[in-house]
This record gives structure tokens, C-alpha cells and sequence, in this order.
């Protein structure tokens, strides 16, 4: 089984951008989505924006704290760990997708045209991508936010992230939310 130290660092890139996706679909554009007058639609945001900033909080303090050496136990191996037992328990879906067309993993290959398009669209400058999808089970807000490289340490499993400019996504994560 692979480490996802370099996943860790990669996630840890994303506290940086907490405060700027903080600002939310209407400062970045969005594609897809519903007006802003769809209070459901609105809660869904927030509770997005609010994991986003969890959850990269969260990883850059355990890389920061805890991942001193490739042979550590990388925080992007914790959340991802974190985020199946999320979706195994019904609340939500979030992916951690590479951007750089070098995955660690095939795991974080981009599965669908939501995925491909965020990528695309987060590669070009934006901050914030989403979508509102029906399905037999539900609305769903998908959502997409970039993970730059903000750490040296990333550079331990991903060689490739030291060419990386400053702010450009080589990850992302990728959101699958019920609308509520």
C-alpha cells in the first residue's frame, strides 16, 4: 500500500486557502448551481465551506506537527481514512483528486465530468467550482476547492510539486453534499 505523505502536504496547502475559499462561490464564480435565493442551497455552501476549512486545517496541523520523515504516517493518509468513514456513515462524500496528471494514487484520478471540469476550471484560476445535481436519492451540491503546494515537506513523496507555482492547484478536493 502506498504512503500518501505527499498527500499529506498536498492537503496541508489547503489551510492557506481556507480563508480565501471562505469567501465562497459568489467571489470565485460557480457553474451549474442554483440561485442564491435557495436557502437550502445556501446552508449547503456553508457547510461546505466550514468542512473545507476543517479539513485542511486539520492536515497541515498533523503535517506540521507530527510528519517530520517519508516514513511518518502522513496526514493525507488520515484524512483519507477520515473521509471513507465519513461516506461509510451517510453524512457526505469528499475526494482528494490530483491535478498535475501525476496521481500518487489511481484512487485520486478525477471519476466524472464534475470532476474533470473542476479541475479544469480550478487549474484556470478558479477558487471555488460547483454544481447542483439531481438523483433518484436527492439534490446534491458538488464542489470542488484547490490544494496548492504550501510546504517543503510535500516535496518528499512528490518531487514533481517543487516546480509548482506559488498558488497553482495540483490537488483538489472534491465534495459530493446532501442538499438539505
Amino acid at each position: 500500500m502506498k504512503k500518501w505523505t505527499g498527500c499529506a502536504c498536498v492537503l496541508s496547502a489547503l489551510t492557506v486557502l481556507a480563508a480565501w475559499n471562505l469567501n465562497g462561490p459568489a467571489a470565485a464564480g460557480k457553474e451549474g448551481s442554483k440561485p442564491a435565493d435557495d436557502p437550502a442551497i445556501e446552508r449547503t455552501r456553508d457547510t461546505v465551506r466550514m468542512l473545507d476549512d476543517i479539513y485542511k486545517t486539520a492536515v497541515v496541523l498533523i503535517t506540521d506537527k507530527y510528519v517530520h520523515e517519508e516514513t511518518d504516517f502522513a496526514a493525507g493518509s488520515a484524512a483519507v481514512a477520515l473521509f471513507d468513514a465519513i461516506k461509510k456513515k451517510g453524512w457526505h462524500e469528499v475526494r482528494l483528486l490530483d491535478a498535475t496528471g501525476e496521481p500518487y494514487d489511481d484512487e485520486n484520478t478525477p471519476r466524472d465530468d464534475f470532476d474533470r471540469a473542476a479541475v479544469k476550471a480550478l487549474k484556470a484560476g478558479k477558487t471555488w467550482f460547483e454544481r447542483v445535481e439531481r438523483r433518484k436519492d436527492g439534490r446534491f451540491l458538488r464542489v470542488a476547492t484547490p490544494i496548492p503546494v504550501v510546504m517543503k515537506k510535500c516535496v518528499m513523496c512528490h518531487p514533481h510539486y517543487a516546480q509548482a507555482k506559488p498558488g497553482e492547484p495540483i490537488g483538489l478536493l472534491s465534495y459530493t453534499v446532501p442538499v438539505r
